[in-house]
């Protein structure tokens, strides 16, 4: 990630280069932890999943990048939660680490798609677009270091989370329509 094709991916690098340098200058531990696709109650509007279970629910179609050939490590918030709650404890981390928190497997967006539209019970239009700017074609992460160091252990799976974030989703309607505005 030395030559970022994004400039959501620059600011990440830059962060973890001042954080680096701060911990260089201070001596103070800094642990950088890169999270991949995170969904789950609470997670941001602007992520796919929420965007698709928004439209879907509303009976508008949804648009799909680089015609579905696309494929994201899909995390569940819980599973970044134990990964951070157990950078905090974990010991004989170096001063500075870059550490992935992710599912550790891509899956295809069209699957995610799939297993939306079985838990929402309606299919949806989709209409297929090129690639975005700065957009990849997959992410995975390699979590093979945060398992070592921190004992983490990703083991929601799109077929159990997604229930759940559209369980939320239904249950507050109030808040995804402060949300939306």
């Amino acid at each position: 990630m030395d030559a970022p094709i994004s400039l959501y991916a620059a600011t990440k690098k830059s962060n973890e280069l001042v954080a680096h340098t701060y911990s260089h200058l201070y001596g103070l531990q800094t642990i950088a932890l890169r999270f991949f696709t995170v969904y789950g109650p609470w997670g941001r509007p602007d992520m796919a999943l929420w965007l698709f279970t928004r439209d879907i629910l509303a009976g508008r179609p949804i648009s799909v990048f680089n015609h579905g050939d696309m494929s994201r490590d899909f995390t569940y918030i819980d599973d970044i939660a134990a990964g951070v709650v157990a950078s905090l404890f974990a010991e004989g981390l170096s001063n500075y680490e870059i550490l992935n928190l992710g599912n550790h497997r891509p899956e295809p967006l069209l699957e995610l798609i799939g297993v939306l539209e079985e838990v929402l019970g309606k299919k949806v239009e989709r209409r297929f677009l090129p690639m975005q700017p700065g957009d990849v074609e997959t992410t995975y992460a390699d979590i093979e270091r945060a398992r070592a160091k921190l004992g983490y252990r990703p083991s929601t799976t799109i077929r159990e989370g997604i229930p759940k974030f559209v369980a939320w989703y239904r249950a507050h309607p109030e808040l995804v329509a402060a949300v939306e505005k």
